[in-house]
């Protein structure tokens, strides 16, 4: 099931244990420890905090700060708000896709790279955006992508 993370997510849910919103304090250490929380996690949280699976699994899929699929070292997104998108967004994500070899929501064979195509960040005077981890390159168009991706391949 969870292996030698068992003895972690045990501490996890004790430390939040018969405290008032104890379920997302739980998923968030669950993911800051796994990368992202499966199936297995939740039903282990779900029987060890006496809730639910599907409470569990309903705050999982409703927070987009939770995961149930694992995510890439590098976590790349591109803005498809309104401002990013008539400025060619759609471009920029495609030639991130391609050059990554991977789909909007993928994440490549070797681990490394994760990418979604994501709503408004709140940064339009840099339209169009795209964000590696918390790095964020404003102002670019599809020619910049290959450099900017190129910074995080190991």
């Amino acid at each position: 099931m969870l292996g030698e993370n068992t003895a972690k997510m045990t501490e996890i849910v004790n430390k939040y244990k018969g405290q008032g919103g104890a379920l997302m304090g739980v998923l968030h250490e669950t993911q800051e420890l796994l990368g992202y929380v499966p199936y297995e996690a939740q039903k282990f949280i779900a029987e060890n905090l006496g809730v639910p699976l599907s409470e569990v699994y309903g705050v999982v899929t409703f927070y987009s700060a939770f995961t149930t699929t694992p995510v890439g070292k590098y976590k790349v997104s591109v803005c498809m708000g309104t401002a990013c998108y008539v400025k060619n967004a759609e471009k920029i994500l495609d030639e991130a896709c391609r050059i990554l070899k991977i789909k909007d929501g993928e994440t490549s064979d070797d681990g490394l790279f994760s990418i979604t195509a994501t709503r408004c960040i709140g940064a339009c005077g840099l339209a169009p955006i795209i964000t590696v981890n918390d790095d964020v390159y404003g102002k670019i168009d599809a020619a910049d992508v290959p450099g900017i991706l190129a910074k995080y391949k190991e």
